[in-house]
C-alpha cells in the first residue's frame, strides 16, 4: 500500500501523460512554450484569477510573492505556527522577522484572534513594522479568509494565501488560489495537483503584479527581453515537460479526483469518529485532503498506533511534528507572549494516514481496521 499512489494516477492517465511527455520530446522544446501557455491559462481560469505565473516550485512561489511587497529587514510577517519552513523561509532570507499566531483548535488553520493580539503586540512593541500575512490552507483545508481578509485590510497588511496543499479545495464557493493579494501554489509530487518533479505558480488579478512576477522569473527582464534586465530577478520556470504532464492531471482532479477524496475521507471520518479527533471543514468550504490528519488520545496513544500500523505494512506520517516556534532556526523569533497552546496539542498528537484519490475501498477497510485494532486494546 502507497500513502500516496502516484504509481495508480500515472496508469488511470498514461496514455495523455505520455501522449503530452512525447510530444515535448519531438519538439525539442523544453523552456517555456505552448503546453506552459496552455496550462497557465487552465489554471487561472479552474481557480477564477485574472493571471497564473508558473514557477520552478512552491517556495520561490512564496519569495516572488515577499519579492513583491518588498519584505525585508524589520518587517514583521505573521503565519500560523503550525506550517512548513517555507511558509515563512524565504521572508527571513530577506531579513525579516517571523511572527507566528496560534492555529485553531479545529481547522488547524491560522487562528483570526492569535493574528490580530500578534498584529496588535508588534505594533504595540514598536520595533517591527507589519507588513504581510501568511494564511497557510493547512493540509488542504481553506482557511478563514472572511476573517483573514478583514484584518488585513484593517492592519493595511498585505496578504499572500499559501494554498501548497489546498488546490482543488474552496471556500464560500471560491477556489483556493482566489484569495489574498497574491496567491501561491506548489506542485510537488505529493500535492493534491503534483508534476513529476518540482513546480509551482503564483496567481493575482493585478496586472502591474502580473508583469513583476514575469520578470523575477526571468532573471528581472524587461520589455526588451531575457537580455534587458531592468531589476534583480531569479531564475524560476516551470519545465515544458512538467506543464505537459501537470495539464492531464489538472482535468483529473476537477473531473473526479477531489469527490474521489471526498468519498475516502467520509469512510475515515465513519470509522474513526468518537475514537480519534477526526478532521473538521467548516460550512461552505471544501477540503482538497492534501492529507488525512487526526490526533490521538495523546502522543504514547499516537506512538502506539504508528508502531502497529508499521507492522501492517501500512504507511503513516507526521505533519508536522514540530511547531515552528520550536525549531531551531526560530527560536528568537519574537513570541509576545503568544502560548501557541494549539499548536503544541496538534504537532503532540497528530498522525496522517494514506490518503490518495486512488485508495481502493479494501484499502480503506485495511487502514480502518488496523487502526481500530490498537485503539481497543
Amino acid at each position: 500500500m502507497q500513502f500516496i499512489d502516484l504509481k495508480a494516477q500515472y496508469h488511470a492517465l498514461q496514455m495523455e501523460i505520455d501522449a503530452n511527455i512525447r510530444a515535448v520530446l519531438d519538439s525539442a522544446q523544453f523552456i517555456g512554450g505552448p503546453y506552459v501557455k496552455e496550462l497557465e491559462n487552465k489554471l487561472a481560469d479552474f481557480v477564477g484569477r485574472k493571471h497564473c505565473i508558473t514557477c520552478a516550485n512552491g517556495t520561490d512561489a512564496l519569495q516572488i510573492a515577499f519579492m513583491l511587497n518588498g519584505v525585508g529587514r524589520g518587517d514583521a510577517v505573521f503565519c500560523p505556527d503550525m506550517t512548513f519552513i517555507s511558509s515563512t523561509e524565504p521572508a527571513k532570507m530577506f531579513g525579516a522577522t517571523s511572527v507566528f499566531c496560534d492555529i485553531t483548535p479545529d481547522t488547524y488553520c491560522l487562528c483570526p484572534e492569535s493574528l490580530e493580539r500578534q498584529i496588535q503586540m508588534v505594533i504595540a512593541e514598536g520595533s517591527l513594522t507589519p507588513k504581510a500575512v501568511v494564511a497557510v490552507d493547512i493540509l488542504g483545508n481553506p482557511c478563514d479568509y472572511d476573517a483573514i481578509g478583514a484584518l488585513c485590510e484593517k492592519y493595511g497588511l498585505f496578504l499572500i494565501e499559501d494554498a501548497a496543499q489546498s488546490f482543488g479545495a474552496s471556500y464560500h464557493g471560491k477556489k483556493a488560489c482566489a484569495f489574498g493579494h497574491i496567491a501561491t501554489t506548489s506542485f510537488f509530487p505529493a500535492k493534491p495537483l503534483g508534476c513529476y518533479g518540482d513546480g509551482g505558480a503564483v496567481f493575482t488579478d493585478d496586472d502591474r503584479m502580473a508583469d513583476l512576477i514575469r520578470s523575477f522569473c526571468v532573471h528581472g527582464k524587461g520589455p526588451g527581453g531575457k537580455y534587458d534586465n531592468v531589476r534583480v530577478g531569479m531564475n524560476s520556470r516551470l519545465d515544458t515537460i512538467q506543464a505537459a504532464v501537470l495539464l492531464p492531471k489538472l482535468k483529473a482532479l476537477g473531473d473526479y479526483e477531489i469527490d474521489q477524496r471526498q468519498t475516502v475521507v467520509g469512510r475515515y471520518n465513519d470509522a474513526f469518529v468518537g475514537k480519534l479527533q477526526t478532521p473538521f471543514v467548516a460550512d461552505g468550504c471544501v477540503s482538497a485532503w492534501a492529507q488525512y490528519a487526526v490526533l490521538a488520545k495523546d502522543s504514547e496513544a499516537r506512538d502506539k498506533v504508528i508502531a502497529h500500523l508499521k507492522e501492517k505494512n501500512i504507511p503513516s506520517m507526521v505533519y508536522y511534528p514540530t511547531p515552528q516556534h520550536a525549531l531551531p532556526v526560530f527560536r528568537n523569533e519574537p513570541h509576545y507572549g503568544e502560548s501557541f497552546q494549539n499548536a503544541d496539542d496538534y504537532c503532540a498528537r497528530t498522525f496522517s494516514l494514506p490518503m490518495h484519490p486512488y485508495l481502493e475501498e479494501a484499502e480503506q477497510q485495511e487502514v480502518i481496521d488496523a487502526v481500530l485494532e490498537v485503539l481497543e486494546w
